[in-house]
């Protein structure tokens, strides 16, 4: 990304304004290198191919998680649904023990940890990584997920204009 001149393009106020008017899905990352767990909350989480199954998200270089996120060998992808927003709130305080007695979480047998409650997550292997701007973007290879399929009915979290939203019949606009 060197090659990109930095003198022609969108100010970093334009190009934040534009964005805030693009919804976004919200998801916690979890990982932990061996000198404890972190958590952040990524609105950038996508899936790239089924065959192999990868997705990527993007950290900032600005994130207290991010350095142990790029030393972690594999992460858990919590994909969250609207009732969950306070474990989306959690990651993206600053200051706070995201893994309190009182938050309720646990380490799969693998070693990562896994917030309770959450019924969608994704355990992945990082298989690749690069700089771009003052981000890092991760290619996770998917290897296990944690699918509760009891409730389909619960909205997902959406994060749009700086604020908290909720997917479901109500924003239903064509089938």
């Amino acid at each position: 990304m060197e090659h990109i001149n930095t003198r022609i393009g969108l100010s970093p106020d334009q190009f934040k304004n534009a964005f805030r008017r693009h919804p976004a899905g919200v998801a916690v990352i979890t990982a932990d290198d061996g000198s404890g767990p972190v958590a952040l909350t990524a609105t950038s989480v996508i899936s790239v191919s089924a065959e192999p199954p990868l997705l990527v998200f993007s950290l900032s270089g600005l994130s207290s998680s991010t350095p142990v996120i790029t030393a972690s060998r594999s992460v858990v992808v919590h994909l969250l649904d609207a009732s969950r927003v306070d474990l989306a709130v959690l990651a993206s305080t600053k200051n706070v023990d995201r893994f309190a007695e009182s938050v309720g979480w646990h380490r799969l047998p693998t070693g990562e940890p896994v917030y309770d409650g959450v019924p969608n997550w994704i355990r992945g292997e990082i298989v690749d990584s690069m700089g771009a701007g003052g981000s890092t973007i991760v290619a996770v290879l998917a290897l296990e997920s944690g699918l509760d399929g009891t409730d389909e009915s619960k909205s997902p979290l959406v994060y749009h204009d700086r604020t908290w939203h909720h997917i479901g019949e109500h924003s239903v606009l064509a089938g």
